[in-house]
């Protein structure tokens, strides 16, 4: 199991307020989560009208296949014509990489496991939807 996570931030120019800011921010995380199967929300500057600090993860059997997935994520950041891809991280997090959480912290490792489950569950339903 490989988790991607991708933070970035969008400058919406034309915002003239934080409705404004909403409609491109949910038009943007509705689009992605459809076409690429991601989760994506908004982390940071949320009473900036004009600013969009956001994360998104997924999760892939295969390190290539994440990292493609950001990839084409990136590049549509880079096309949205009404904001601009500002500072952007990204991550390959493996899955031996957090073993060692879980001998540490059994709370957390069980609450992770419930949540990787419930995206794989979403994205299962999600892909249905696509191709019944």
């Amino acid at each position: 199991m490989v988790i991607g996570v991708l933070q970035f931030e969008l400058t919406i120019p034309h915002s003239q307020s934080l409705k404004d800011k909403r409609r491109v921010v949910k038009s943007l995380k509705d689009r992605l989560h459809r076409e690429h199967m991601v989760s994506i929300a908004e982390i940071s500057a949320l009473d900036e009208h004009r600013t969009a600090v956001m994360a998104l993860t997924l999760v892939s059997n295969s390190a290539p296949h994440a990292s493609e997935t950001l990839d084409r994520v990136i590049e549509k950041l880079r096309s949205i014509p009404e904001a601009r891809l500002g500072s952007v991280t990204r991550e390959l997090i493996h899955e031996s990489e957090l073993d060692w959480h879980e001998a540490e912290h059994p709370e957390a490792a069980a609450e992770w496991d419930r949540e990787v489950g419930r995206m794989a569950a979403e994205a299962e339903r999600a892909l249905r939807e696509v191709d019944p």
